[in-house]
């Protein structure tokens, strides 16, 4: 299955740089590697958080959608000398088979359709490890916010303070909603993010 980011990611370049998240140095304050720590990366892309964890000692598995991505973030972990578990797989229809202490994922979790996400959310949160964070950042919308022209028509972008009510028995860690420019596609425009950093207790 071909995606439009097979498309984005088919150069040398990586599309969306080396740089990890900023939300990667939360799960570095709140849970760092003093053990082994198994993470689940949802929605790698080209592997810059995946293989930002496995560099900092986290035991790392990773899954994309684009088979393009999935080579990339293979061969970005193996350059740099780090193991990263990747492979492709669907989102929305990909179920968990093992535990992890962190589940995290930025800028996909639009992808899944509203009738999916309680589902989805509730699979990731039965396995979690005791303590376990998870890590997660989605696109709200917001009525000033005009759509981003590069915006696919296989995105559901959430409402603004959705992504909390999921966690209302867990503890939370940090959450916040952001406005931020974006350069993506080449044209300037603007996102609403909700980020949440919960753990299970």
């Amino acid at each position: 299955m071909r995606t439009p980011y097979d498309e984005k990611y088919a150069g040398e370049d990586y599309y969306w740089g080396f740089r990890p998240s900023r939300t990667c140095y939360k799960v570095l304050e709140l849970m760092p590697p003093d053990r082994p720590l198994r993470l689940l990366d949802v929605g790698c892309g080209e592997g810059r958080n995946a293989v930002f964890f496995a560099r900092n000692g986290y035991q790392v598995t990773a899954f994309d959608l684009s088979a393009t991505g999935v080579e990339k973030t293979k061969k970005y972990a193996e350059r740099v000398g780090v193991r990263v578990r990747v492979f492709q797989a669907d989102l929305n229809s990909y179920r968990l088979q093992e535990d992890y202490d962190i589940i995290f994922s930025t800028g996909v979790l639009q992808y899944v359709p509203p009738h999916l996400r309680k589902e989805l959310l509730e699979d990731y949160k039965a396995h979690t490890t005791e303590g376990g964070l998870h890590v997660l950042s989605v696109f709200v919308r917001k009525p000033f916010i005009a759509r981003a022209p590069d915006a696919e028509d296989t995105a559901h972008p959430w409402i603004s303070g959705e992504l909390f009510t999921h966690y209302h028995d867990w503890k939370i860690e940090y959450l916040t909603e952001e406005i931020f420019d974006c350069m993506s596609g080449g044209i300037p425009h603007r996102h609403a993010v909700n980020r949440i950093v919960a753990r299970k207790v």
